[in-house]
Parts: C-alpha cells; structure tokens; sequence
C-alpha cells in the first residue's frame, strides 16, 4: 500500500521542477535584466553615465581593474542568462503556454518583454560591439593587449573597452614566443578550437575576430607607411624650406670652397681630363686641322666652370642633406614616441605573422637575410651602402673604417641571428629549425 505522504511529496517535487522549467524565459530574461540594471547603475554613479571605459581617466589603473572585472561577470550573466532565455523560448509552443496557465503561472506580457529585451540591448550593445572584447578573453592564442584599444581609436570614432588581460608575474602580456607547455600546442590549439565551435555564439566571435585581426593589420600597415613616409617628408620639406635656403645663403659667394673633400676635387680632375682626351681624340678622328692652344684652353675653361657648378652644386646638397637627416631622425623619434600603442600592435603583428607561417617558410626566410646581411657576399653589400652614405653626406669614404665595419658588424650581426634561434625559435618551433639546418647544409 503506497504511502499518501510520500506520494504527495513526489507530486510536489515533481510539479515544482516543472514550474521551474516553466518559468525558464522569464527567470532568465528577468536576471539579465538585472545584470543590465546593475551595470547601468555603475555608469551612472561613477561614470557620468558614459561607458565603463579607461579612456573615462576618472580613476587609477586598480580602481579600473576593480570595474572592468565586475562589468566582465556582469556581461558575462547578461550573455549566459540571454542564451538561456532563447534556447528556452525555442522549446516553448502552445501546450507549454496552456500547462503554465494551469499550473498558475502568468507570463509578462509581450510589450515588458520587449521593454527589458531593448534596454539590455542597449546597455550591452556598446560592449557587444567591440571585437576587442572576445579576442582578449582567448589568452592562449592572445594577438593583441590593451594598448591596441588606444590604437584603434584613431581608425575608428567609436570607444573602445578592453577587457583585462590576464598577465603573467612580470605584469606583461604573454606572447607566442613566452608560451610553452606540458602538452604540444598543437593539441591545446585543437581543444580550444573544438571548444569554440562548440560553442552556441562562435559564429559571432568568428566574425568579431576576423574585424580585429583586420583593424590589427590595418593599424600594422598604416604605422608601417607612416615610419617610411613622415621622415622622407620631413627630409624633403626641410630641405627645400628650411635648410636648403639657409646652406645657399651662406654658400652663394663665388668664391667660396667648391670641393669638401679629397675625392670630389679628385673626381673633377679626372672628368677634365677624360674632356681634354675626348676633343684631341676627336679632333684626330675627324682629320681636322690642329686645336691651336687658345682654342683648347677656352674649351677647357668652359669645361671646367661647368665641372665647378656641378660640384658645388654636389657640395651643398651634401651639406643640405646632414641637416635635412638630424631632422628626418627627429621625425622618427617623435612619430616612436608618439605612437607606443601601435609598436605594440606592430609587434603583435609580427609575432602573429611570423609565427602563423610554414617551418619551410620561416627557414627560407631566416636563411635569405642571414645570407643577404651576413653571408659571404654580404661584404660588398656593406660596402656600396657605406659608400653611399658617405657621398650622401659629403664624406671622405674612409677605407679602412669601411673595413673594419664590414670585419666586425655581419659578425655582431650574424651572433645575433644564432642566438634568436637558439633561444626562442628553437623553443616555439624546432621543427622550424630542423628545416633551416637541413636547408642549409
């Protein structure tokens, strides 16, 4: 015989849990409303009403990560408690609506359900929008820090809130070159993948993180033109505005020095003599009568005030041009200074491109610049540069410092190159470095 007391009790359990699964939508959808109240409440309070943002530069950087990480627990709610509501709205029809009547259950009405679902999206929304949020979550595979935030808001008018970054005991972001592991990355990768996909909103942080991995290599490639393009600018305004007058205002006399040094006034030497050589060659040629002396010489004082021109057109412009580089270098220095947020996602960058690619191509890649700036062609390269430099600022070109530069920099060079192997590609990809000893044996 069933006991009456028992019975009844089961009955009640079982009609509560089925109250409870009822009231999923609502419960969930009232929590997340909650959560966006108590979000909003922060903003008003401590905010002025805006986002919760460290741009606000209200507060110190630990009231700040105080903040940020009550707002990560709140939209993390808001986004659970969300979920749950449309996974248990999809399972909800008829029989549902009339078993909840019966049950005594009454449901909001459409219009507040509305009325909350609008002012959670619009409470989240300024959140949601920033792809910078999901990408930071992933610290395993981490592509950016805070600093890209600062970055971004100069491609873009719209504020951005970084999410903390969880640092390690130096207090600075990990990257792939600082990670390593029990188990082979490849496996952890695979988990996190499967984990992700998983997950009901992947598709939407596939997307999101596509939009920061462009916005990434965006700001990558603009700081990249800037580095290139400002100080050439600079160089050449200078130089045409600023420098150029000076120089010819102090060097407009006839009888100031045409050559700076020995090598120009030997080069104007040699040129008169290839001149004097061409018209008595000529002349030979042409079985023309004999260049008397006056003609020569008059031909030869052409020849040479045209060769004085030219030099000292060369001698200023060199002098034009060490000015012109202080202020190139100066433009360089203040555009680094300037721009901290985005040499930390050029860095990024890098450390995603490089090591995103093949073991093949990064052994191509390591063994072309070793081969290029310190392989056994490398000499003469460093020697047309410093060549170069030299006739670009109106220099001697010193033989034996062009030597002893090229006996002693590849080498510093080169050492360098063995010892980032040896100390970081080796540990993050020695597969990577089998190839490039293979490659180049």
């Amino acid at each position: 015989m069933k006991n009456p007391v028992f019975s009844e009790k089961i009955y009640s359990f079982f009609l509560a849990a089925y109250r409870w699964y009822l009231l999923t939508p609502e419960r969930s959808l009232e929590e997340a409303y909650k959560s966006a109240l108590k979000i909003k409440e922060i903003e008003d309070h401590h905010f002025n009403g805006n986002k919760i943002s460290s741009d606000a530069a209200m507060y110190s950087s630990s009231v700040m990560d105080y903040f940020q990480a009550d707002l990560q627990k709140l939209l993390k709610n808001v986004r659970m408690r969300l979920t749950e509501f449309k996974a248990s709205r999809w399972f909800s029809n008829e029989s549902k609506q009339k078993a909840a009547a019966k049950a005594g259950i009454e449901y909001s009405n459409a219009a507040l359900v509305l009325k909350k679902l609008e002012f959670i999206d619009q409470v989240i929304g300024k959140y949601t929008n920033d792809a910078v949020n999901d990408v930071l979550e992933n610290n395993s595979e981490n592509l950016v820090n805070p600093s890209i935030i600062v970055a971004e808001n100069k491609v873009s008018n719209q504020p951005i809130t970084p999410k903390p970054v969880i640092k390690n005991n130096n207090n600075k972001p990990k990257r792939k070159a600082d990670s390593t592991g029990v188990l082979p990355r490849s496996i952890l990768t695979t988990i996190t993948r499967l984990q992700a996909e998983l997950d009901p909103s992947s598709e939407q942080e596939v997307v999101q993180n596509f939009r920061q991995t462009q916005k990434i290599t965006i700001i990558s490639v603009r700081f990249i033109l800037l580095l290139i393009i400002v100080p050439l600018l600079t160089h050449q305004i200078a130089k045409a505005v600023v420098v150029g007058p000076v120089v010819d205002r102090f060097r407009g006399s006839e009888t100031e020095q045409i050559f700076i040094n020995e090598e120009m006034e030997e080069e104007a030497l040699i040129e008169l003599q290839r001149f004097e050589e061409r018209i008595k060659f000529e002349n030979l040629i042409s079985n023309a009568p004999p260049l008397s002396s006056e003609v020569l010489e008059i031909k030869m004082q052409e020849k040479a005030q045209e060769v004085a021109e030219e030099f000292r057109r060369e001698s200023a412009n060199a002098i034009k041009n060490v000015f012109a580089d202080v202020f190139s270098v100066v433009a360089f220095v203040w555009l680094l200074l300037i721009s901290q947020s985005s040499i930390s996602v050029l860095k990024d960058f890098f450390d995603h491109v490089v090591y995103g690619l093949s073991d093949s191509a990064k052994a191509f890649i390591i063994i072309l610049f070793t081969d290029v700036f310190v392989g056994f062609h490398s000499p003469h390269g460093w020697e047309v540069i410093l060549e170069g430099l030299s006739r670009h600022w109106g220099l001697p070109a010193n033989r034996d410092f062009i030597f002893l530069f090229i006996a002693t920099f590849p080498v510093i060079l080169d050492t360098i190159f063995k010892y980032w192997i040896f100390r970081y590609l080796n540990r993050i990809s020695p597969s990577a470095v089998a190839t490039y000893h293979n490659m180049n044996e």
